[in-house]
């Protein structure tokens, strides 16, 4: 199987309960609830999208013939020395090449294996720390990993009809949006007011780092 990747780099992990550690960012191309398009944004079931998977034409990005060639471009980021290697699998949505040869793959290259999801898709055996991002008005259908991450405020979901799904972590992050003080503070006021959910924030934005 080939693989449509967007981009690949050596950056700090910006979110979740990862946030600062190094690691390499391998962004698949393509999700399935939104097409990249801004043309096609008003009729996507995530509309607040901020990043651009659309295409091969990122740093590193393009059609990999294999997941041999995928592991070694990101060993080749990381550098010789893998005792802590960690690569985040991310989108647009993984899930949607991300498959056994390719964590077998990555695995074999010394790497511990995040993925970044919406969860409108069962995650494969073998990855090592699962984060779940759902979007209202889609069908979450793996309800269980290492952190939930839901991004707020987002009309037409309930962070409490979250909270019997199985994870480890509940996290709330504020919406990169026109009335970015406003989300934050309503974020703020929730995980407050709820304190089964911890707060996280884009800190590679705050950086200004990728």
């Amino acid at each position: 199987m080939s693989y449509a990747v967007k981009e690949m780099f050596l950056t700090l992990q910006g979110e979740g309960m990862q946030a600062g550690r190094r690691a390499v960012f391998l962004r698949f191309a393509g999700c399935n609830l939104w097409t990249g398009r801004e043309r096609d944004r008003g009729d996507a079931v995530c509309r607040f999208c901020d990043t651009d998977f659309a295409g091969t034409n990122g740093e590193n990005g393009g059609r990999y013939s294999d997941a041999a060639a995928v592991a070694a471009k990101a060993a080749a980021l990381w550098g010789d020395d893998r005792d802590c290697a960690y690569i985040v699998c991310t989108g647009g949505e993984p899930l949607l090449q991300l498959d056994a040869a390719s964590i077998d793959a990555l695995h074999a290259a010394g790497f511990e294996i995040a993925v970044e999801t919406n969860g409108t898709l069962p995650a494969p055996p073998g990855i090592d720390w699962l984060c779940v991002s759902p979007k209202a008005e889609s069908d979450v259908v793996q309800r269980q990993g290492d952190e939930l991450k839901l991004v707020w405020p987002q009309a037409g979901i309930d962070p409490a009809d979250l909270l019997h799904w199985s994870f480890d972590h509940f996290l709330l992050q504020p919406m990169d949006c026109e009335d970015g003080e406003a989300a934050r503070a309503e974020t703020m006021a929730y995980v407050g007011d709820h304190p089964q959910w911890r707060l996280t924030l884009q800190t590679h934005k705050l950086l200004r780092i990728r």
